[in-house]
């Protein structure tokens, strides 16, 4: 059913919704004929187009071929309930706008409503004011959005064309910053001096400048003057980079230089920003570059990859003639991507500039150091005793990375996987070094990382495997070879099973079940571990809505990774999941571990607020195993902490155990609940207990089991009166 109201015919394009006239659509979704008569004799001469409907079917169909300003959805539908509307809008990322009417009075029916996004929530019976008023309202909402959207695209296009002009300048144009390193520089760096323009972003002017006007560009391509006293038509030679093809890169390059201060004003001072500069290329003089430019990263000013191989290989003939011991270290930044990803990559740049440095002063006067990759290192270090000379340079190395770094405005703990050959145990040329020096750091990576490992002859075969089962694991997830585990949380003193934490296997279909230790870091590093965890809550959310059936208090708890915790959608996903499954926000808690608080405090912050704004809860997994997170432990609203399985298993039978009462102590002082996993025996549940301790995980309860069993558990599960003082229920024995 249609009713037109006055106003002219509403031009309409259903993939991007109402064109921005004055006529608005609106759909109005009940199975009372009486009632959408009513909603229609109030709302008419205010420009609309209204349009009724029945059922949640109907709606959906109309929703397919168009597209609404206003949705006024009835909670209760003859085929289902309205929120069913509200849970397709965000699957299809739909825009509308809706009004929720109901005739409950209930709290439960607004809260989900109003969680799905609902404009307003009405009661029925309304009045008409407060119908005009909440149709009114929502309107002007859409009207601004739709204004919004238009500014931005308007400015979007301007930014783009203005971005296409600079870019395709025959002139080199360039902007610093307060500190002369490179905020922009367009596209015609690469062709005149082949550098990338990316990576010249957060370097310092000074690594394009020809070295004998080094001097010179100081005060003009930094130029700080402003009018008639700027820099202007100045000669000035740059520096080509190394790998211009069809260039000699001993040969400068003449540009004529205009550059002028950049300011912004604070008030009524004026404070300085950077320069602007444009450059035009003058065909010119030719200079040798200094050896040291030809030969040394641009970057880090280390020595380059063929520098470093010139000196391994003459190590090595040292060491033939000597009978003498050499070593080559390979060196590994853990999760340099999650940098790049979250700070960009001028940070990026920065971070490995002071990686580069710390690694430098750990080494021996006349060890060479060089870039190997983009967060890979070598190492030389030449006249070594043996591994045990060796082993203590790797372990300089890994005690002085445990001092975090600051990116941004915030702190990063680096972490390094190191491997190490020898010549001549383990190899007898350069390329047999390196080579197996890198497997060893691959063996580092694959069981644990901050760690470091010296080549065995058994490695290779590992590494092999290692690298024909991460491309295996690449389509585990298409070829549904993942499933979920499960291990109760248990409550000592309800005597109940509370929760349990979803724990992702891998079935492979040659080796059986394959422990997340050797697949969670090849998903990390190949950049596809946020679909990994959002299965995980996805498949998780759907077997706990199944649970809840008989067991509504249950929740769930999945594991996040630091990566997971920076992609922009986990609030969505996590939002859609329980939306799909009918789930409140509090059914769920994610699980982090202690050292991403410290990693970047204001973000995280940030992150969990929002999270918890959801109503998820927060849990600290490992708690007491990484740096002091207690200056973050308050603002970060956290829900629970779980203290780590290794403390667990140091309490003794009627012993002292100080660090587990230190870390009860913490969450009482925070006022946080505590919990604890790794419990295997009747002694740590007791110590536990006594520490006021309530919610326990670990073997003494059950193993991580799949979907069936842990139903059967969940069902079975019958506790004796005092679990504290009685050996394991017989229905969860001890595994």
């Amino acid at each position: 059913m249609i009713i037109p109201w006055k106003g002219p015919p509403f031009p309409m394009d259903a993939r991007h919704g109402p064109s921005p006239e004055t006529l608005a659509r609106i759909l109005v979704i009940d199975d009372e004929p009486s009632l959408t008569r009513s909603i229609a004799a109030l709302l008419q001469g205010h420009d609309r187009l209204i349009e009724t409907c029945a059922s949640v079917a109907e709606a959906l169909s109309r929703l397919n071929a168009s597209a609404y300003d206003l949705l006024l959805l009835d909670y209760r539908l003859p085929d289902a309930s309205g929120l069913a509307v509200m849970d397709w809008l965000i699957s299809h990322e739909r825009r509308e706008s809706v009004i929720m009417i109901s005739a409950e009075h209930s709290t439960e029916a607004a809260i989900g409503a109003l969680r799905r996004g609902a404009r307003d929530f009405l009661l029925k019976p309304y009045t008409a004011d407060q119908l005009r008023h909440a149709v009114s309202s929502a309107l002007a909402h859409r009207q601004l959005e739709r204004n919004q959207r238009q500014v931005r695209q308007h400015l979007e296009s301007s930014e783009r064309m203005h971005r296409y002009l600079v870019e395709n300048s025959l002139d080199l144009i360039y902007t610093l910053d307060a500190d002369g390193r490179f905020s922009y520089i367009n596209q015609r760096v690469e062709s005149l001096l082949g550098h990338s323009s990316k990576a010249l972003i957060g370097q310092h002017f000074s690594e394009i400048i020809y070295p004998e006007d080094l001097e010179r560009a100081r005060f003009s391509f930094n130029e700080r003057r402003t009018g008639a006293r700027a820099t202007s038509n100045l000669a000035l030679r740059l520096s080509r980079s190394q790998t211009l093809e069809g260039q000699d890169p001993d040969e400068p390059v003449t540009i004529v230089l205009n550059a002028m201060g950049i300011y912004h004003r604070d008030d009524a001072q004026a404070r300085y920003a950077g320069t602007y500069g444009a450059a035009r290329n003058l065909p010119g003089r030719e200079h040798r570059l200094p050896p040291r430019q030809a030969d040394h990263d641009p970057l880090t000013r280390l020595p380059n990859r063929e520098l470093f191989r010139d000196r391994l290989n003459l190590a090595i003939a040292q060491a033939r003639r000597r009978k003498g011991c050499i070593a080559v270290m390979f060196i590994d930044m853990d999760r340099f991507r999650f940098v790049n990803d979250t700070y960009g990559q001028s940070e990026g740049d920065a971070l490995l500039r002071a990686i580069a440095l710390r690694l430098s002063q750990c080494l021996r006067k006349g060890d060479t150091l060089t870039r190997h990759g983009s967060d890979e290192f070598l190492a030389l270090l030449p006249d070594v005793g043996g591994r045990d000379d060796a082993r203590v340079i790797a372990e300089k190395i890994l005690d002085a990375f445990r001092e975090p770094f600051i990116v941004g405005d915030s702190e990063f703990a680096a972490t390094l996987s190191l491997g190490l050959a020898l010549h001549p145990d383990d190899g007898s040329c350069a390329d047999e070094l390196i080579q197996h020096a890198g497997v060893a750091m691959h063996q580092v990576k694959s069981t644990g990382r901050d760690a470091h490992s010296f080549f065995t002859a058994d490695m290779h075969a590992n590494y092999r495997q290692r690298l024909s089962l991460e491309h295996e694991f690449r389509q585990a997830l298409s070829r549904q070879e993942l499933e979920l585990h499960y291990q109760p949380l248990v409550s000592v003193s309800r005597n109940c099973i509370t929760g349990m934490e979803a724990l992702v296997r891998w079935r492979h279909p040659r080796h059986g079940l394959v422990s997340p230790s050797r697949f969670i870091h090849m998903a990390e590093d190949a950049g596809i571990i946020h679909e990994i965890s959002r299965w995980v809550i996805e498949t998780g959310c759907a077997q706990l809505a199944s649970w809840r059936q008989d067991h509504p208090e249950l929740r769930l708890s999945a594991n996040l990774s630091a990566r997971d915790f920076d992609h922009p959608e986990l609030d969505l996903s996590i939002s859609r999941a329980l939306s799909r499954n009918g789930l409140s926000a509090g059914s769920l808690e994610l699980e982090i571990t202690e050292r991403l608080l410290v990693e970047n405090s204001e973000r995280i912050s940030l992150r969990m607020q929002g999270l918890r704004n959801l109503g998820v809860g927060i849990v600290i997994d490992d708690f007491g195993t990484s740096y002091s997170s207690l200056t973050h432990m308050q603002s970060c609203n956290i829900t629970r902490l779980k203290i780590d399985r290794r403390f667990v298993q140091d309490i003794k039978p009627a012993g002292h155990h100080p660090v587990v009462s230190v870390l009860a102590g913490i969450a009482r002082g925070f006022d946080i609940q505590l919990a604890a996993e790794g419990v295997e025996h009747k002694e740590q549940l007791d110590a536990l207990e006594s520490l006021g301790c309530d919610e326990m995980q670990g073997f003494l309860f059950s193993r991580p089991v799949d979907a069936e069993e842990a139903t059967r558990i969940l069902v079975e599960y019958r506790p004796p009166a005092m679990l504290g003082h009685m050996q394991p229920p017989a229905l969860i024995p001890l595994l």
